[in-house]
């Protein structure tokens, strides 16, 4: 453990629990309810409302080999040619078995596919994917409608919910097992400020750090509190520089910033075309599979025509769709294009790309445990090595659905109700507001970024770490991130205006810093593009060298040290403290992390 934990009040209030799910989404709360379902006293914290989560925001759909003459083993190869080399194979082949009947149990639940003439799901097709494998819902509201059924199961089942609040760091016991989070509860409700949920078995859910980025598919609250939370409480992280930018995303103006609307590879699937200015096609003859291609491909094509003709974005063209197709399979899309003065029945699309999607995170094993004991991550905050370098079109939900059934019975199994395990120790649980004390109990506290730091981090990552980078890049990335830290640190026993008090934003922004400064670590050793890392000083894949995976974890006296694998598997998930796996590690050269 590192002892690492935000500057916050001490918590006011608690809660007793066999399990802990932070996160509202497919992954967090299919575990949720599982756990219930065995009998376990369950707390889902979550920091919007329970149907405000990533997986909401979905549209394309969920894949699984249902289809007739479909396969898990050709899911699983589309998926190993996704990933470009890194997948962990063993973990794509568990999510390729057993996601068909895991989508299956979801309908059971009270989820409703598009469905054919004839009854049967209805399948479509998106980059990568060389079968028609996605199941979708409302046309493009595959997410809204998984998460309108996940919720409704939720309430029913009276499990209780903690909304509107942020997580704000790990409690642990005596034998540095997790033992709990403390968190800060926004508004009104039954819980208000900071508190603590204490349980043995804590589940991170919190979907991804989007927010990073000025322009980004992810809703606001994806900040990556999950990673830097895990990396305060000493577990590893890997993979984080492969960040997927989405190929289509509406462009409304290069100084658009925050969350922006996303047009769904499935439109692409039935048959749209990526064209430039003048309508002519350009991912014909760069890959057999064309705009079909994985997204890496895509995106890079897209930035490529992008940078040859001098434009800020390329456009795609479903105007053969006709007003029917897009009024019934697109209408969620439709609506967003029309609200932006886009009419894409009559006219192309303008597309770029954003930041999507994190395929790294908190490393984990097949049953979601982490380096920490009683520690799981699912989802997007998490790295089971499902995704490799690149994600597959529409595996994420599927990796929530099946993860989180594992995880939850792995907790059943395994780990001991609230009433059996040992208290959080005081030190490690409480959280102190009064500087002269945090100066006695903690010689080199974490600075609190001012929340306008936000915006500075999300402008340096965009410039220095997005879907183009280099060495200079990411070096003045590094030295800029360095730079907000130190301030931030200079500021930290400062009196006054300049000083960054404990609170929501604060918070946010600190997150943002710590997972930005990793992501940017680990660009900056891998010197080579795979999937969705592209470095345009080293634009070659370098396979003896580099087909291994970074582990990164942050070290009490706040270092980060980078590890890489001996090879493409991950080394098998060890407590923390434990010796490393991994056979060449570098400590990288900055100062303390917040």
């Amino acid at each position: 453990m590192t002892g690492i934990r935000l500057t916050a009040p001490a918590p006011g209030w608690a809660i007793d629990a066999d399990v802990v799910v932070v996160g509202s989404g497919v992954a967090g709360l299919t575990t949720a309810l599982r756990c219930a379902a065995a009998g376990l006293a369950t707390v889902v914290v979550t920091k919007a409302r329970l149907d405000d989560g990533s997986t909401r925001w979905a549209q394309g759909g969920i894949a699984a080999a249902l289809g007739e003459g479909d396969t898990p083993e050709q899911h699983l190869a589309d998926t190993l040619v996704a990933g470009a080399g890194l997948c962990d194979e063993s973990a794509v082949r568990t999510l390729v078995t057993e996601g068909p009947d895991a989508v299956r149990r979801l309908i059971k639940t009270g989820a409703h596919f598009d469905t054919t003439d004839t009854g049967d799901i209805a399948l479509t097709r998106e980059g990568g994917h060389h079968r028609r494998r996605i199941a979708h819902a409302g046309g493009d509201a595959t997410g809204a409608e998984i998460s309108r059924a996940l919720v409704e199961a939720v309430r029913s089942a009276a499990l209780h919910t903690v909304e509107n609040a942020l997580v704000l760091d790990l409690l642990t016991d005596a034998e540095g097992r997790t033992a709990g989070v403390t968190l800060h509860v926004m508004g009104e409700g039954q819980h208000d400020g900071v508190g603590a949920v204490h349980a043995p078995a804590v589940v991170l859910a919190t979907g991804g750090m989007g927010q990073v980025f000025s322009a980004t598919t992810n809703p606001p609250v994806s900040t990556g509190d999950g990673v830097a939370l895990a990396l305060r409480a000493g577990a590893e992280v890997s993979d984080l520089e492969f960040v997927q930018f989405h190929p289509t995303v509406l462009f409304l103006g290069a100084d658009s910033e925050g969350q922006q609307p996303l047009v769904s590879e499935a439109v692409r699937g039935e048959g749209a075309h990526l064209v430039d200015a003048s309508g002519t096609r350009f991912m014909v003859g760069q890959h057999e599979l064309a705009e079909l291609a994985p997204r890496d491909i895509v995106a890079k094509a897209i930035t490529r025509q992008m940078q040859l003709h001098g434009t800020e974005h390329m456009y795609l063209d479903a105007r053969h769709f006709g007003a029917e197709m897009w009024e019934q399979r697109f209408p969620t899309i439709l609506a967003a294009c029309r609200a932006h003065g886009i009419d894409p029945i009559t006219e192309p699309i303008p597309v770029a790309p954003a930041a999507h999607y994190a395929s790294g995170g908190i490393r984990t094993d097949l049953r979601g445990r982490t380096t920490v004991p009683g520690l799981y991550a699912c989802g997007e905050v998490a790295c089971t090595g499902v995704h490799g370098a690149n994600r597959l079109a529409s595996n994420s939900l599927l990796e929530g659905l099946v993860f989180a059934e594992r995880i939850a019975a792995d907790i059943v199994e395994d780990r001991p109700r609230a009433t059996e395990a040992a208290a959080p120790v005081t030190k490690a649980a409480t959280l102190v507001a009064d500087r002269d004390t945090e100066r006695d109990t903690d010689p080199a506290p974490s600075p609190l970024l001012a929340p306008e730091a936000r915006t500075t981090i999300q402008r340096i990552m965009t410039r220095g770490a997005g879907v183009l980078r280099s060495a200079a890049s990411l070096v003045t990335a590094a030295d800029d991130l360095e730079a907000l830290h130190n301030s931030a640190a200079a500021d930290a026993w400062a009196t006054g205006p300049k000083r960054a008090e404990p609170g929501v934003e604060a918070w946010e922004a600190t997150n943002l810093l710590l997972v930005s400064r990793v992501l940017v670590a680990a660009a900056r050793q891998r010197e080579e593009t795979r999937g969705c890392h592209w470095r345009e000083d080293r634009p070659e894949r370098d396979d003896e060298t580099w087909r291994r995976h970074l582990v990164v974890r942050l070290t009490p006296d706040r270092r980060l040290v980078l590890s890489r694998t001996e090879s493409e598997a991950f080394p098998p998930v060890q407590p923390a403290g434990a010796p490393d796996c991994a056979a060449a590690t570098t400590t990288h050269p900055t100062p303390e992390e917040p």
